[in-house]
Parts: C-alpha cells; structure tokens; sequence
C-alpha cells in the first residue's frame, strides 16, 4: 500500500450517477470510502453525451465517436493504474471487444475488485434469445469478465447463484454477493393505500430492460378490459399500449422519489430462464423500500428478497400475473399489509447502513491481498 491516503481508480461503464446499476450498488458508498481514507477517482467509459444517445436508435456516428473516445480515455488510464492501491472494475474495463484491456488492467494494479451484476458470462440477451451472430458476441465480449473474474483480488456478484458461478472460476475463491441496496432514508413511502382515486401499477428501468415489460402486454390489456387502473412507466423511452390507461415518466435523479411515491402498485416481470439467475432484484428492493406491493416472477433471486403474501406476491405464469394483480387492484387493505411489511424487510436488510460493512469487508480483503 500507498504511504499517506489510499487511492482507489473506479472503472465503470456509464457517467456516474445516472445508471441504477451503478447509483444503487457501490456509488451510495464512496462517502463511506472517503471516511475511511480513500481518495476515489471515477472513470467511466461513457460520456454525457454518449449516455445520452447510446441507448436510442440511430445516432451511428455519435455512438462510433463515443467509443473511440471511451478507448482513448481507457489507455489514458493505463497510464496511471499503478499509481493507485486499488482499482474497482464494474462490469468491464471496455464494453466491447476482446479481454486486452481487461488483461492490461490486471496485470498493472496492485489490488483489483471485480463487482459483477447480471449472469452476463451467457451467450443468450435479455428474455433468452441466443445471440448467434459472432460479431454480436464479440462485440459483448463475454471473455473478458471471465479473465476478470478469475484474475481479481476479490469479486463482487449480485446474486447467490452468480456468486456460486465465480467461486468456481476465481483462483482465490474469494468472491462475496453484496445486495443492490437503497438509501431507504431518501426512498421514503408515501402511498395512501386507498381506492379513493384510480390504482397506479409501476414498473421503472430502462430501455435495456424493456423486453421484461413487454412480457406483461397482453396481461395489462386483459386487466384493464375488466378494472380501472393506471400503467406509470417510469425509463428513459417511449412507449404505447393500446387499451391501457399508460402514463410515460421519463426518469430524472430529481424526480425519481416523487415519481415512485405515485405508485400503488411494482411489477417486477423476468423471463424464467438462465440469464436472470444473475440479476440482483433492484426494482423489487425498490419497490420494497417506498412500501409498495409487488408482483414478481418467481424465479432467481426474488424468492430470496419476496416471501408470497407476506412481503409481496409471486407469480410464474401469465393468468398468476393477472389474479394478483386483480387482489391487489381489489383491496387496499392487502396493499397495505403487503407494503409494510416489505418496508421493514427493505430497512432490515437492503439499507445503506445494512449493506455497507460487507464492501468495506471486501475491500480491506482486496488490498490485504496486495500486502
């Protein structure tokens, strides 16, 4: 280790602050870093202005600029990796490509944390379709986080059955699952639990994530043909679903409290299939945390977060979705039950205060590793 301060380079994909990936796992914790003594520098491999249209269709050249741009800003910290103690990598070093900088990154830092979210070591996308084109799968690079995960010091994972993937593969077998956690002092509820005005169902995520929201079309249609409620979408893309009473929020840090508190109601739909077995549960501890009901498929990591009509409801199936849904459509009361008692879980168990200790415990095990 460094005399004085301790130095630590994060390497990130997305601008700091705008991804939930990153804002609702370790960024909540630089303050704490700081108490203890680290100096953090965050590079991430976007820009503003890549963030902004990397997502949305077109934008060719704004894309092909922000990636040639993302690489250049990654050797520039090639250059100054070994001046740090430690250097945090979420998800990749590049996005794309082969393992190089991966392998460089590795080879040059004293300590190094590999926090991974998602099962992204699968060759299929988002709903299980298999992504043959070899491009595609080069350009996901599903290498570079297995050099990653075999080469760190320690790894992060957002689910038990990650963690299980990467202890297998990591050559310390040092490799510890850190839930997505939430600052439940500034997620505060604020549901009125009432049938006085119409019921809003909510779902909140991103364009990536959209394919999960369409699972649940023909539901929300069928629903609305027989009860009265409003579909909050809450991302940063259109959207239209004839026969539903839709509202379309676009997600802004400053909202995002208020636009959540609207809701009566979270729906957390996930295909059942391999690729979710990685995924954390964020938009369920989300929901948990303002005390909203939510409906969720019962498969990977939600059984661990959801327990069926204590805290929530689980379904698996497209007419489960819909008698859920209709209880809760039905009777405040439920809402109310369901919703508090996820509260109390949502603060026992994925607050700030109890998340923090396991990073800080994953970082002094990192570096001791350097020593």
């Amino acid at each position: 280790m460094s005399d004085g301060a301790k130095r630590m380079l994060v390497l990130c994909p997305f601008p700091q602050g705008v991804a939930a990936g990153q804002r609702l796992k370790y960024e909540q914790y630089f303050d704490d870093w700081r108490a203890a003594g680290w100096e953090i520098t965050v590079s991430s491999y976007m820009d503003p202005a890549m963030w902004r249209v990397v997502y949305e269709p077109g934008h060719m050249l704004a894309k092909i600029s922000g990636v040639l741009r993302g690489h250049l800003r990654r050797c520039r910290d090639l250059l100054r990796v070994p001046r740090y103690d430690l250097v945090y990598v979420f998800m990749w070093v590049t996005p794309f490509g082969t393992s190089l900088f991966e392998r460089m990154v590795r080879r040059l830092a004293l300590a190094l944390i590999y926090d991974v979210e998602d099962n992204i070591l699968t060759d299929q996308q988002p709903g299980g379709t298999d992504a043959p084109n070899p491009l595609m799968r080069w350009l996901k690079g599903t290498g570079k986080t297995r050099v990653l995960i075999s080469r760190a010091d320690h790894v992060i994972t957002s689910s038990p059955f990650l963690n299980d993937f990467c202890l297998a593969i990591n050559r310390r077998r040092a490799c510890t699952y850190i839930s997505s956690s939430i600052d439940t002092d500034r997620f505060q509820p604020a549901t009125p639990y009432s049938n006085d005005k119409t019921v809003v169902i909510g779902w909140t995520g991103t364009f990536s994530s959209k394919v999960y929201l369409d699972q649940l079309r023909g539901v929300f249609q069928r629903l609305a043909a027989r009860h009265p409620f409003r579909l909050r979408v809450i991302g940063n893309f259109d959207y239209a679903l004839p026969g539903v009473d839709l509202e379309v929020v676009r997600w802004t840090a400053e909202a995002e409290v208020a636009d959540l508190q609207a809701l009566d109601i979270g729906v957390y739909p996930l295909p059942i299939d391999d690729w979710v077995l990685g995924k954390s549960g964020l938009k369920a501890i989300q929901y948990m945390a303002f005390a909203l009901p939510c409906v969720a498929t019962e498969v990977g990591t939600t059984p661990l977060l959801i327990r069926n009509d204590v805290n929530g409801l689980l379904v698996r199936s497209d007419d489960e979705w819909e008698a859920a849904l209709t209880r809760l459509l039905l009777d405040p009361a439920l809402r109310r039950r369901l919703g508090e008692a996820a509260r109390v879980d949502a603060v026992a168990k994925y607050s700030l205060t109890a998340i923090a200790g396991q990073y800080a415990a994953a970082i002094d095990a990192a570096c001791k590793v350097e020593q």
